[in-house]
């Protein structure tokens, strides 16, 4: 089985997701960069790990975090399609098995909210995983004036911390934020992230779980 740390460190890889971060921020989105494609890859193997999955699976699951936003490269636009086609090749070059390459390329191709939707647990896994990663350094933007930053920038920047609790014997699965209000209120969470957490739920869903949301401690969803 290909290990996590081979792909990491694999020179095609390191090419794709450094012109992958500089394309992002070029473009000015939030970071996208090996910090939180690293985060994604922990998070969705720690998902199924909990729910008692092979190691296999969550070997797989950590690969497809880890490369998940390699379209970037290419465009923004369809960069889960883009970043999809491009993991499958470098996985088989790599030697993973054309089975084990397709099941990341469905979860790479699935995770974003636009047209995905949960296909395998290793894409239910991604799906959660990506989705939980707000955080305030994630702008990366010099914003002198929260008041003028965009509602996407305010919301990452409210978020003082996140992290996702799995409960196996509840069947559920709780994202948790921690947010300041002074600069971001719960409904403009709401207002950008409705869809994507209409993905989570489908996709605790899949995994037989509940998905559940918790914003200072308060139960949203």
């Amino acid at each position: 089985m290909l290990e996590l740390n081979v792909v990491k460190n694999d020179p095609e890889v390191e090419a794709i997701m450094a012109m992958s971060e500089r394309s992002i921020e070029a473009l000015g989105f939030t970071e996208h960069s090996r910090r939180h494609s690293a985060i994604v890859s922990k998070w969705s193997g720690e998902i199924l790990r909990a729910l008692g999955k092979s190691p296999e699976r969550v070997r797989l699951t950590e690969i497809a975090g880890y490369l998940h936003d390699i379209g970037n490269c290419v465009n923004r636009k369809d960069h889960a399609q883009s970043g999809a086609i491009l993991a499958y090749k470098i996985l088989t070059r790599l030697g993973l098995a054309c089975e084990d390459a397709a099941e990341v390329m469905a979860a790479i191709g699935n995770h974003d909210e636009q047209y995905g939707l949960p296909v395998s647990d290793v894409s239910a896994a991604l799906i959660i995983a990506d989705k939980a990663d707000v955080h305030k350094s994630r702008v990366k933007k010099n914003i002198t004036n929260v008041s003028h930053a965009n509602i996407h920038d305010r919301v990452n920047l409210a978020a003082e911390r996140s992290f996702l609790t799995v409960d196996d014997k509840q069947k559920r699965i709780t994202l948790n934020i921690e947010i300041d209000p002074a600069i971001c209120s719960v409904m403009d969470y709401f207002e950008i992230y409705f869809g994507r957490m209409q993905l989570c739920r489908r996709a605790g869903e899949f995994l037989g779980c509940r998905f559940a949301l918790d914003i200072n401690g308060t139960s949203l969803l």
